[in-house]
């Protein structure tokens, strides 16, 4: 394996206006996951084979491992994995060789994915100035009306139930491609980093009666993406479909479940 001390991002290119230029053009997927364990957050992306890519700017020094792959970086240099650098606050850009697998690891006990990026990355304007619009939510708000009448629940209570912080806690230590982002559909929602397919079990929604970000931010929708489904002491959150993960940087779909199956699994808990 190759170490090396550090990598300075280089500094003689006109980043905003190179990827200005990049958004313009159709995003490759990149899927994302976030890996959390005692005092350690890793955020590890897949690139692919012919892609061009500029990264956030990471605003501290941190450890960078590139499990697999080749990259020329901008600089002229190359990168060629297995490989272990601390790299410096600033962005990363090259041209990717082979498909490559890149960890940023972080020293820290947070393990919301929000927070995180407000910590550690800076956007640029560019970039929140692209992100994608999301598709209309008109759809789900009138059958979310509708799903009041059949149970017979006011809006109210369902807003009250959802915002009790007595019985949230946070994910378990593991691994996992989606994380929390604005919703078209309603306040905050749970977004897919990387790519699902139907099945595909995407993380536990509600651990002995105490619900997760899954269990507490997945949006109603009458055409779900996803379904609850009773586990044992748990009620774990799977793909009905296939739902789209990150491309170009930009969270994927937004994951959704009907509320009138959520309601009937978390009877039966």
């Amino acid at each position: 394996m190759n170490f090396e001390v550090e990598y300075r991002a280089p500094r003689q290119l006109d980043l905003p206006t190179l990827e200005a230029a990049m958004l313009e053009e159709p995003q490759e997927s990149c899927p994302v996951v976030h890996r959390f364990g005692p005092g350690v957050y890793i955020r590890e992306v897949t690139l692919k084979p012919g892609v061009f890519a500029i990264g956030h700017y990471q605003k501290l020094a941190h450890m960078n491992i590139m499990l697999k792959g080749r990259v020329t970086m901008a600089d002229g240099s190359e990168l060629v994995a297995p490989m272990i650098f601390v790299a410096q606050p600033g962005r990363k850009m090259g041209f990717i060789h082979e498909e490559t697998v890149w960890l940023n690891v972080y020293a820290t006990d947070e393990t919301d994915v929000e927070v995180l990026e407000a910590m550690f990355l800076d956007k640029s304007e560019a970039f929140q100035a692209h992100e994608e619009a999301q598709p209309d939510a008109t759809e789900a708000h009138e059958d979310f009306q509708r799903m009041l009448v059949e149970l017979g629940v006011s809006e109210e209570t369902v807003k009250a139930q959802s915002e009790c912080e007595t019985d949230q806690i946070t994910m378990p230590f593991g691994s996992y491609q989606f994380q929390k982002g604005p919703s078209s559909i309603h306040g905050t929602g749970i977004f897919a980093c990387g790519d699902y397919q139907g099945g595909d079990f995407i993380g536990e929604a509600r651990i002995d009666g105490q619900r997760t970000p899954l269990g507490r931010f997945t949006n109603h929708s009458g055409t779900p993406n996803a379904r609850m489904v009773k586990n044992g002491s748990r009620i774990d959150l799977y793909a009905l479909r296939p739902i789209s993960g990150n491309r170009g940087g930009q969270l994927g779909e937004e994951i959704t479940v009907d509320y009138r199956v959520s309601v009937e699994v978390a009877c039966l808990a």
